[in-house]
């Protein structure tokens, strides 16, 4: 029973189902037509949701645009007024530290005059070329007088040396320049003569056991190590002078002749200064440009009188014939001396007035090493290294290289004749011609009648050297031999050379004696990896760089600044020392820590190439705000245009870190500035302005709108020698295009 009754249920359901999949024609129409009205209404309500969303989007933007016209209207309205404030600030600042500079060269002047201490003044011309003159003729040899001498001299060129950056006459500069050549040859004179004088009493002080003679002299201007060949074993291999970390490898032929090998370090490089000189080309500047030059006295091209070592016959052909270069000697000089400069804002003031905008975005912006010029088609005389030679790839170019640690002069000589003593007599050959240079590669003609094969050639000398503990090398440093017919610095003709990390030392042979140099990358330390200018209290600010291959900061406290590092090898004479800007960038320089820019800095370096004039406003406005905002470097810089910088700002006080949550960005440009609504973590660049902000045509007005009245009065009190030394450094570094 209750079987039949489920099969005809389920009978009933596949007779129902058939009776359902046949639809009449009608129904069939009638499905279709309800679809249809179905699928044309719901197009009808996205048609007109679309039309509501469209006209609420474009009620947006209209709202959007005309608020953005009203915020532009309100920033015209008040521009002008924000550029006389910015331009006063600015003027009033200069206008009294171009005052101070003033008084203090001329105090400078009076306490010179006043020293009474026996030494000439520098930029009288009778009492310095009374001092030449006495000097040349003094026929003391004694080397702890004359290394004091020498000293004494040293001091004369450090002076003329700032007198030629604050000249501006082209008579009186030549005169300085001339001056200066002397004095450099005078103290290559001197170091011959000593020389001279220990060589002729070497036999009265040669060592029992080797049987040579070897001393060493310093002070702390010269490394002074002397060799002489006495015994002539040719079993001899080479002498290390271990009290300074120099040493020699000598070939037989030269350990069986009478000479004497002399390794002079000066701490300082007179030869670089000549090469770049002499391979200097004038060219007249159609643009202003933040980029800072060298002073660099104006020398020649001719060779050295036989006889002369490198080390003194360059040096005289460069007086002989500074007159000849009166024309290329333009040398641009320091911004803090620079009474000509007009501020940025002025500028860009002419060009949102309507005016053309500066065609040419491949114009670089000033360092403290170079005059702002004035805003004419025509500016100051810039040079640049121009290398003539074929072989130009052994060149060294000085743009790009930068010589550390001094110049090595290693000499070879005639060892002149020793004194005998016969009968209680002491007899002493004189030769009238003095220190003379042994000839190496030796002649062919006088090692063509050797039967010893090793005669036949002349094998490479070798040398070692121990970096100089003044220098710190960041990378492994490069060596390069002084070519004395070209003046310049060549790196063809060394071998074998090797450098131990751990030890510092490193060693290479050369086919004959040069003069050379350790040099490391000028721009090694280029792009920097971020910075950041944080304010430490009124008057003071700690700027901080990570860089390519060394983090530091440098704080700032009035005019002095101080280096801050965790590497403290080769720069514990400066580091934590407090020092005017100009100093410490000199130091820094010379002690292979370089992160200042100048006019050639673009050619070996990537960067954003950022507007001249825009950069120079935001780094003029910054420095007058940091004694109460915190700026910082920015990803999005890269990727707003030329035309704009993108920088992370924010009110800050203390020598707390800033906390990431303070920052927000902000955009500059030629015409105004604005707060950003993209943050750091943003997913792309956008240029939409912040929420409930307005426009500026200042950046300082701009930070004003959020700025506590503390942080205000902070800003408004700060010292003008204060904003020029943060400004200065700024200028020089150029963050904002070098990161």
């Amino acid at each position: 029973m209750v079987t039949w009754t489920l099969e005809q249920g389920g009978d009933a359901k596949k007779m129902s189902a058939q009776k359902a999949g046949k639809l009449s024609k009608a129904d069939r129409e009638r499905l279709q037509k309800e679809e249809e009205e179905r699928r044309q209404q719901e197009e009808e309500e996205a048609r007109l949701q679309a039309e509501k969303e469209e006209q609420e989007r474009l009620e947006r933007e209209r709202k959007k645009q005309e608020e953005l016209e009203r915020l532009e209207l309100k920033d015209q309205e008040r521009r002008e007024d924000e550029l006389n404030e910015l331009r006063y600030l600015l003027e009033e600042n200069h206008t009294a530290v171009t005052k101070w500079k003033t008084d203090t060269r001329e105090k400078a002047k009076w306490d010179r005059y006043m020293r009474c201490d026996g030494s000439p003044d520098p930029s009288v011309q009778q009492d310095i070329n009374t001092y030449i003159s006495l000097w040349r003729d003094d026929p003391e040899a004694n080397i702890t007088l004359v290394l004091k001498q020498c000293d004494l001299t040293l001091q004369l060129i450090e002076e003329l040396d700032g007198l030629l950056e604050d000249v501006r006459d082209p008579a009186e500069r030549q005169q300085y320049q001339e001056t200066l050549l002397c004095l450099q040859e005078l103290i290559h004179d001197k170091h011959r003569l000593t020389t001279e004088e220990i060589l002729t009493k070497a036999s009265a002080n040669s060592d029992i056991e080797t049987g040579n003679m070897q001393t060493v002299v310093k002070n702390d201007s010269i490394t002074l190590c002397l060799w002489a060949n006495l015994n002539k074993n040719p079993r001899f291999k080479g002498f290390h002078f271990e009290e300074v970390g120099l040493g020699f490898e000598l070939p037989k032929q030269l350990a069986v002749s009478n000479i004497a090998v002399r390794i002079l370090h000066t701490h300082y490089d007179h030869l670089s200064s000549l090469a770049r000189t002499t391979h200097l080309r004038t060219q007249t500047a159609s643009h202003r440009s933040l980029a800072g030059g060298e002073e660099v006295p104006p020398e020649t091209d001719d060779s050295p009188e036989q006889g002369e070592t490198e080390e003194e016959g360059e040096v005289k052909e460069g007086r002989e014939s500074s007159m000849q270069h009166q024309g290329a000697d333009e040398e641009v000089q320091s911004i803090q001396g620079s009474e000509e400069r007009k501020s940025a804002v002025s500028v860009l003031s002419v060009r949102s007035s309507g005016q053309k905008p500066v065609e040419d975005q491949e114009s670089k912006i000033q360092t403290q090493m170079e005059e702002l010029s004035g805003e004419g088609d025509s500016g100051p005389a810039l040079e640049e290294l121009v290398i003539d030679s074929g072989d130009s790839a052994q060149v060294v170019d000085l743009m790009q290289y930068t010589p550390l640690g001094g110049v090595f002069y290693w000499d070879v000589f005639h060892l002149l004749p020793q004194a005998r003593h016969v009968k209680g007599w002491e007899i002493r050959q004189l030769l009238n011609t003095g220190l003379q240079v042994f000839p190496y590669p030796i002649e062919e003609s006088k090692i063509q009648g050797s039967e010893d094969s090793e005669a036949l050639s002349c094998p490479p000398v070798g040398v070692s050297v121990t970096l100089p503990d003044s220098v710190l090398f960041l990378e492994n440093p490069q060596v390069a031999r002084w070519d004395a017919a070209g003046k310049q610095w060549r790196t063809d003709g060394i071998t074998e050379l090797s450098y131990e990390a751990a030890e510092a030392k490193i060693a290479f042979k050369m086919d004959s004696f040069h003069a050379f140099v350790l040099m490391q990358d000028t721009y090694a330390n280029l792009p920097f990896q971020s910075w950041e200018l944080q304010p430490l209290g009124q008057d003071s600010v700690l700027f901080t760089v990570n860089a390519a291959l060394i983090d530091l900061s440098i704080t700032i406290q009035g005019n002095q600044c101080m280096l801050q590092s965790e590497q403290e090898k080769g720069l514990s004479h400066f580091l934590g020392k407090w020092m005017s800007g100009p100093v410490l960038q000199r130091a820094m320089v010379s002690a292979g820590i370089n992160i200042f820019v100048n006019e050639h800095t673009d050619k070996y370096v990537s960067t954003c190439g950022k507007d001249p004039l825009t950069e120079h406003a935001a780094y003029e406005q910054m420095a007058l705000l940091s004694s109460a905002c915190a700026f910082s470097w920015s990803q999005w810089n890269a990727k707003c245009g030329a035309e704009h910088l993108v920088m992370q700002v924010c009110e800050h006080r203390g020598p707390s870190p800033v906390p990431k949550a303070s920052w927000s960005l902000y955009l500059l440009g030629a015409q105004r500035s604005q707060k950003l609504q993209i943050t750091e973590k943003s997913e792309a660049f956008s240029p939409e302005l912040y929420p409930g902000s307005e426009f500026h045509s200042t950046l300082v007005h701009m930070l004003r709108d959020n700025m506590s009245a503390e942080g205000i009065v902070r800003t408004r009190e700060s010292h003008y020698l204060y904003v020029d030394t943060v400004q200065s450094l700024l200028c020089a570094t150029r963050p904002l295009t070098y990161s």
